[in-house]
């Protein structure tokens, strides 16, 4: 890649498993392309362990573009790195300067189990989503789609809390692990479609308790979820989601 380069010492957290014992190894990242995406640079740095016959660094990845939450490390404290609104594999080398060190962890929860160093499994998120993250439709032939008008801020609102891509960021950035920043989305998206309403109360208490269940902490209001959100999703749907667990309680309605 053509531009500037710069050297990097990284101290990355390696761990053979969720029972085995985590440590620190450091590297040195030389002559990395500022053009280069943090991602880029963890596989240059894997080339050369590969050539000297040393195992190499295991991280998440998939899409490369930002859109399917698979990639994510904190980086010197910060989930995603420095850049808000950026995920791990938008994240550009020339966020660092010549000289830098940089500490890189996986995402920290209990929920978030390490598989091998950077690596960890996301599944308890799934296993929120399954518990209510849809909307039931009888099968058969599909409806027209203007059937259901849909009011411009609902739809505005339900898209832009949609934007979540579960990368885990949020939990990783709370003080309490808590996964209330990423299931508040997914109740907001469907809770402000037509389609979404008839559920809704069933909808907000089975995934608030898997979430319980998954062993995400409770939710103080930090705000570092969404400082760490690459999709810029706003702690206020942490508060629609509680007044509709708090309505649903109520009213007696069982998930």
């Amino acid at each position: 890649m053509a531009g500037k380069t710069i050297h990097l010492k990284l101290r990355v957290w390696r761990q053979d498993g969720p029972e085995a014992k985590g440590h620190f190894d450091t590297f040195d990242a030389k002559d990395i392309s500022t053009e280069a995406s943090f991602l880029e640079m963890l596989d240059i740095v894997n080339e050369g362990l590969i050539k000297a016959n040393k195992e190499p660094i295991v991280f998440d990845h998939d899409c490369r573009e930002g859109i399917c939450g698979m990639c994510g490390a904190v980086i010197n404290g910060k989930a995603h790195g420095p850049r808000e609104k950026t995920t791990l594999c938008q994240l550009h080398m020339r966020q660092f300067n010549d000289g830098d060190t940089l500490a890189i962890e996986p995402f920290r929860s209990k929920a978030f189990p390490v598989l091998k160093d950077l690596a960890i499994d996301r599944s308890a998120l799934d296993r929120i989503i399954g518990a209510g993250g849809y909307i039931s439709v009888n099968t058969g032939q599909a409806p027209e789609s203007g059937a259901i008008p849909v009011p411009k801020p609902d739809a505005e609102a339900a898209m832009d809390a949609a934007s979540c891509i579960g990368c885990g960021a949020c939990v990783a950035a709370c003080p309490n692990a808590a996964a209330s920043l990423f299931t508040s989305a997914k109740i907001v998206h469907l809770g402000r479609l037509p389609q979404g309403h008839p559920e809704r109360k069933t909808r907000v208490r089975a995934m608030a308790e898997q979430m319980k269940a998954e062993g995400f902490g409770s939710c103080s209001k930090h705000y570092e979820c969404e400082a760490a959100c690459p999709k810029g999703i706003k702690a206020s749907t942490i508060a629609a989601m509680n007044w509709e667990y708090v309505k649903a309680v109520v009213s007696g309605e069982k998930p």
